[in-house]
């Protein structure tokens, strides 16, 4: 390691090569702070020329590297392991916007950007970059790539894939693949850009991204609505959909589970109802022309009167029980606030099984009813939390341990997982759905992804990093 060192030192200052124990700190913990690693020295370049300088000399070495951009992860993903042979490369200096073009409705943009800052600055524009999560204000544009983030709003404008139109990257051998042009169309062979996405860094660094961005949503409506059961929230989303058009920005799945949690652990979050419901969906719909913003004599804008229009329906057809209307921007952000903090609330809760899992969206409530009844056969007393995007199937599903039980809840853990894993399979959804592989993923990519998919993956690693250098023992076991 000292002849890496030494070849780094050479040609970075001590502004980009950091080695002593206190500046590596932040850079090899995850943000929970449980998984904690090693580095033998951080690299923060300001640039892709530095970037391809760095890869070069790590592939010469034989030296892991660990790419990392806002290192918001909770699978693993974008921390060393244990040993101190990796080094850390952090884009969080290349955090430029290269280049808005309104007429095109583009925005070129470099790794390191928090996803926060983008979001402003295309506003400036009038224009909009729809991604959105709750780590907002740390994540950065080439972790959200890396992980093909999901997020609130994909049940409209779709993953970050959908979303990306050309990248930039940086090899494992240190060569520099420029797909920035933001063409719509080109089909001119593999689609390398995909490739790359979702890679988690194993095949190659992503330090720019062409992005697609939006009209600016005039105004919005939203609401919190009390619902029977899920299959009844998915008539609800049907229908809000076909009476919008598609304007459905968000729908999520919030279960009393969560809503307790938030009682005990959150209380500055506001739950709009006075008796916690057993199922509630959050719903927010945007529409970019001003005439549909604007307020009518009723006090209302046209868009809340469609969203109370879609209610009054599925309060007749019994798709929801109750409702409440966002009447301002401070209700609306009170609303969000508190889905947007579910990954700290959850957190606070304490021991948990958790899952970030995909199911088809008519196969969802017989999923979460038969996993009531399995685990609940392996350990009486749990409780399930099933939060969501419920528009594109996507849950963040925890299970929790009976109070006082937390021994007995571990000692069962891998029989649990076992059994909602295999349920999953079952109904033909996926074990990762939005957060990524990384390390957390590694037995269950082992057991249950495709053998075939499993081999032309390994097949395209070996091929494209021969030397195993990019974020070796992760994504791929």
């Amino acid at each position: 390691m000292a002849d890496v060192i030494e070849q780094l030192k050479a040609k970075f200052n001590s502004s980009t090569l950091l080695t002593e124990e206190n500046e590596k700190a932040k850079y090899v913990t995850d943000w929970s702070g449980k998984i904690k690693g090693e580095a033998a020295a951080i690299l923060r370049p300001q640039n892709t020329s530095e970037v391809a300088e760095i890869i070069k000399i790590a592939c010469n070495t034989g030296t892991p590297v660990v790419p990392q951009s806002g290192n918001t992860s909770v699978a693993g993903g974008s921390v060393p392991d244990a040993t101190g042979d990796a080094i850390v490369i952090s884009l969080e200096r290349m955090n430029k916007i290269r280049e808005i073009s309104n007429s095109a409705m583009t925005v070129t943009v470099e790794a390191g950007c928090i996803l926060e800052i983008l979001h402003k600055t295309v506003e400036e524009q009038n224009l909009f970059f729809p991604l959105n999560f709750g780590a907002k204000g740390s994540c950065m544009i080439g972790g959200n790539l890396a992980t093909n983030a999901g997020g609130q709003n994909v049940v409209r404008y779709g993953n970050t894939r959908d979303l990306c139109l050309g990248i930039e990257v940086v090899t494992a051998t240190g060569k520099i693949i420029n797909l920035l042009s933001g063409l719509r169309k080109d089909n001119t062979g593999y689609d390398l850009r995909d490739l790359y996405i979702g890679s988690e860094g194993t095949l190659g660094i992503i330090t720019a991204a062409t992005l697609k961005l939006f009209p600016l949503p005039k105004a919005r409506a939203t609401t919190f609505a009390v619902v029977p059961d899920i299959k009844n929230a998915l008539s609800l989303l049907n229908h809000a959909q076909s009476e919008t058009g598609g304007a459905v920005e968000a729908f999520e799945l919030i279960p009393d589970v969560f809503l307790e949690l938030v009682k005990k652990f959150a209380p500055q979050y506001v739950i709009p109802f006075e008796k916690i419901p057993e199922l509630c969906v959050l719903i927010e719909i945007s529409e970019t022309s001003d005439n549909k913003g604007s307020i009518n004599n009723s006090n209302m804008s046209p868009l809340n009167s469609i969203l109370e229009n879609i209610l009054e329906f599925g309060l007749e057809k019994g798709f929801i029980l109750d409702a409440v209307i966002a009447q301002s921007e401070t209700q609306r952000s009170k609303m969000w606030s508190m889905r947007e903090g579910a990954l700290e609330v959850i957190t606070a809760a304490g021991t948990r099984i958790g899952f970030d899992i995909s199911l088809p969206l008519d196969n969802i409530q017989d999923f979460v009813e038969e996993m009531q009844v399995k685990t609940a056969a392996i350990m009486p007393g749990l409780k399930m939390c099933h939060l969501g995007h419920l528009g594109d199937g996507n849950l963040h599903y925890c299970i929790f341990p009976p109070e006082k039980k937390v021994n007995n809840f571990i000692e069962n853990e891998e029989q649990i997982k076992s059994v909602v894993y295999d349920s999953i399979g079952k109904y033909g959804g996926s074990f990762s759905a939005e957060h990524g592989i990384g390390t957390s993923k590694l037995s269950a990519m082992a057991e249950y992804k495709d053998p075939v998919a499993l081999e032309i993956m390994k097949t395209i690693k070996n091929s494209l990093d021969p030397k195993n250098i990019m974020n070796p023992g992760k994504l791929i076991p």
